[in-house]
């Protein structure tokens, strides 16, 4: 960026924190997503309304070979982010004119998609002279509850449980993470989707939900879940004590189970039976490595004020119903956006570039994506909050 240029983006933002200050104007933040297989734009305020949100999913596309194929992803995600900022500005009755700053995904995620989204972030911000915010996607999703629930206030632990990752964290602040516990092979939202193409479950519609995990949730609501007794992963000495996660013992003794002709894929009762043992296992196995990371807390002597579950799996209400009774038994409240909001979504990124444009976290236009990219990395970055800060 020319050193002229970016000291004019640079007096632009002190000039909002200044304005900000003295009469708290609701600023306004564009949010592109494009991490896996959704291509998401949103505008939101810093009152937290959703001014235009626009999702384009691509389950269909990816069903039949049975899982995201980044290729595919990618050419869809060139082909669809210009028409969801379009769409999303068109909403919001707005222009890019109108807009007090663009965020992106910046990472982690698939390359090639990550690409697609900072692209065409960089390009509108810096063609329209906008402040840019790259966004941690897990913070994203960390953050996503603060919108929505004004009982989320730092301090709190924090469950992340989606396709691509499950870890459990502290948030202290915006950038300030302690990681407590993360998986060791798959993701839960991996793991559920794995099993469901065992079960030759059919994905169901974005309209309902999306994907196979939200399929093999329902197929669960049906079965027996003690058919088929699951052990809990990570429940024996050597490894009960840790806040790890584990999924792919689990997913791995449901395919031995399918080729030992234990049950018959194609039988929905055999079917449901096996969703449901599956799911009260990944549930139990998701509360006791929760609840280690409440203890991990009160070692730190972190006294936190909720626990906050997001991420796709966060939607499943097992899931949910589990992590409530949880945080009522540790004296605090289970906060989880809402299930449209779990999922991977451009309004999570905007929200998230809000939170960090009041503390003045901007980017220069030559940032690039990030494929891995550990969330306590963001303390080690160089972002730090500007005296002037909103």
């Amino acid at each position: 960026m020319k050193p002229l240029f970016r000291a004019t983006i640079l007096r632009r933002t002190l000039s909002y924190a200044r304005a900000y200050s003295m009469s708290s104007p609701v600023l306004r933040v564009l949010g592109l997503e494009s991490s896996c297989d959704d291509t998401a734009a949103a505008i939101v305020s810093s009152d937290g309304q959703i001014l235009g949100e626009t999702n384009v999913h691509q389950h269909t596309v990816h069903e039949q070979h049975g899982g995201i194929v980044p290729g595919l992803a990618a050419n869809h995600h060139l082909k669809n982010m210009p028409l969801v900022v379009h769409d999303t500005l068109k909403k919001a009755g707005m222009q890019i004119t109108d807009l007090d700053a663009i965020a992106v995904t910046r990472g982690p995620g698939l390359p090639a998609s990550l690409a697609v989204c900072v692209a065409a972030g960089k390009t509108l911000a810096a063609v329209h002279a906008k402040p840019l915010i790259g966004v941690h996607h897990m913070e994203a999703h960390a953050l996503m509850a603060r919108m929505t629930s004004s009982v989320v206030q730092f301090p709190f632990l924090c469950l992340l449980i989606s396709g691509g990752h499950t870890l459990s964290l502290v948030v202290h602040g915006i950038n300030q993470y302690t990681m407590v516990g993360t998986t060791r092979d798959d993701s839960v939202g991996e793991a559920f989707d794995k099993v469901a193409r065992e079960l030759q479950v059919p994905w169901i519609s974005s309209q309902e939900g999306g994907g196979a995990g939200p399929a093999l949730e329902r197929l669960a609501r049906d079965g027996d879940p003690l058919r088929f007794a699951l052990p809990v992963p990570m429940d024996k000495a050597d490894s009960a004590a840790s806040p790890d996660f584990s999924f792919s013992g689990l997913k791995t003794r449901i395919k031995r189970m399918r080729e030992q002709n234990l049950f018959n894929p194609v039988v929905r009762q055999d079917q449901a039976d096996v969703a449901a043992a599956f799911q009260l296992a990944a549930t139990k196995h998701l509360r006791k490595k929760t609840a280690l990371a409440f203890r991990r807390a009160r070692e730190m002597h972190v006294d936190v004020t909720c626990l906050v579950a997001s991420g796709g799996v966060a939607s499943n209400l097992a899931v949910r119903e589990s992590l409530e009774q949880l945080a009522t038994s540790n004296g605090v409240d289970l906060v989880c956006p809402p299930p449209s909001l779990c999922t991977d979504n451009g309004v999570m990124i905007a929200w998230a570039g809000i939170e960090r444009l009041k503390l003045g976290l901007l980017d220069p236009y030559t940032i690039d994506f990030i494929q891995r990219w550990p969330l306590e990395d963001l303390k080690t970055m160089g972002y730090r909050p500007r005296a002037s800060s909103f």
